[in-house]
């Protein structure tokens, strides 16, 4: 695929001097760059898996003042129930109903 693009003067500068400090055509110095920042296409596995966590999310915002307890309760055992002196669910608990 072949793209044109203007960039303004500073831009074309910057891209310059990074090509030149990398020893590689300014082309080449945008094309790595783009590939490093662009995200990477997701795999159907991924695509899934973050799908569903994004209907968890939308879950919890909808959830009821006695299921949102509820849950506080359960991460309150969990937390209590450490070996560890380090609580996992500080954050989530502060304002968490009780």
């Amino acid at each position: 695929m072949t793209v044109q693009l203007t960039l303004p003067p500073e831009l074309e500068e910057r891209l310059k001097l990074e090509a030149a400090r990398r020893g590689i055509s300014a082309d080449a110095c945008a094309i790595q760059t783009l590939d490093q920042h662009l995200p990477r296409p997701l795999d159907e596995r991924r695509a899934a898996a973050i799908a569903m966590l994004q209907r968890w999310a939308q879950d919890v915002e909808n959830l009821s003042e006695r299921e949102m307890a509820e849950n506080a309760a359960v991460l309150r055992a969990i937390d209590e129930d450490r070996l560890s002196d380090r609580k996992l669910f500080t954050d989530i608990l502060k304002d968490a109903p009780k």
